[in-house]
């Protein structure tokens, strides 16, 4: 009976994901939300406004990151049960982004608001892409282990959970970190910016860019060498045509990275 129930509390936070994610490109894109990121400003004075949007967003990014870290993980499973561990973990990054979205200060005037068709429909073009690539990069790699279904699954059928191997598929060939470079373009590619989303889009960028030298560090660390030869070969976040040896040595290492893991 317990592994049904942790199964439904993982799929119940995996799904409450989705709501949330569809519902947040809403409130970025200021579509078919109530309130949205653009909108008119609250009577909240400026600098109340300001720092209130601040702690809403470090309320979100301190224990997203903090969680994420192994320590805390064999720290944190001393009182949540291992199946469950990543389930929680989304589960908690829910309501603190439902708790952000909530109590956001809209705050003004407007940078830029592109009022063109064509230029206004090219900027929601780019900002699609943007919320797509997310979960389409997720998708290439370990969507149901990052958001704790795998592992609610692999309980349920009563086998152990094991990490999935190291590999590079399409887009982690050309950038490391795709999912951050989704992000990034959903937060910035906007026919609309107010002072208000360009704070929110500066402070998430900037925990992204903090954030990944943290993350490096723990794939090294689960990888070793063979992490520390593809950050070596791959950029970052933006893509750059390689020369042919290099394309070549990055052939060679996939060829080598698939032998290991058989």
């Amino acid at each position: 009976m317990k592994r049904y129930a942790f199964f439904v509390f993982g799929l119940l936070c995996h799904v409450m994901f989705l709501v949330v994610f569809l519902y947040m490109a809403g409130f970025v894109g200021n579509l078919l939300v109530p309130k949205s990121i653009d909108g008119p400003p609250t009577d909240t004075p400026l600098a109340a406004a300001a720092l209130i949007d601040v702690l809403l967003l470090a309320l979100f990014a301190v224990p997203h990151s903090v969680m994420a870290r192994p320590a805390f993980k064999r720290w944190w499973t001393q009182f949540v049960p291992q199946p469950l561990e990543r389930s929680v973990y989304v589960l908690i990054a829910n309501l603190c982004v439902i708790l952000m979205l909530w109590q956001w200060r809209p705050i003004g005037p407007n940078l830029w608001d592109v009022q063109h068709p064509l230029g206004r429909a090219l900027c929601y073009g780019v900002f699609a892409a943007g919320w797509l690539l997310v979960p389409l990069a997720s998708l290439m790699i370990s969507h149901f282990d990052l958001f704790g279904t795998r592992q609610v699954w692999l309980n349920l059928r009563g086998q152990a959970y094991a990490h999935l191997p190291f590999h590079t598929p399409w887009l982690y060939s050309l950038v490391r970190h795709p999912l951050y470079v989704g992000w990034i373009i959903a937060f910035w590619a906007t026919p609309t910016m107010s002072v208000g989303h360009l704070l929110f889009a500066v402070t998430l960028t900037l925990y992204m860019l903090a954030a990944i030298p943290f993350e490096e560090r723990n794939l090294i660390d689960a990888f070793g060498e063979r992490y520390a030869r593809y950050r070596r070969d791959v950029p970052m976040l933006v893509p750059r045509v390689l020369p042919r040896w290099r394309r070549l040595a990055a052939s060679e290492f996939d060829a080598e990275s698939a032998l290991l893991e058989r």
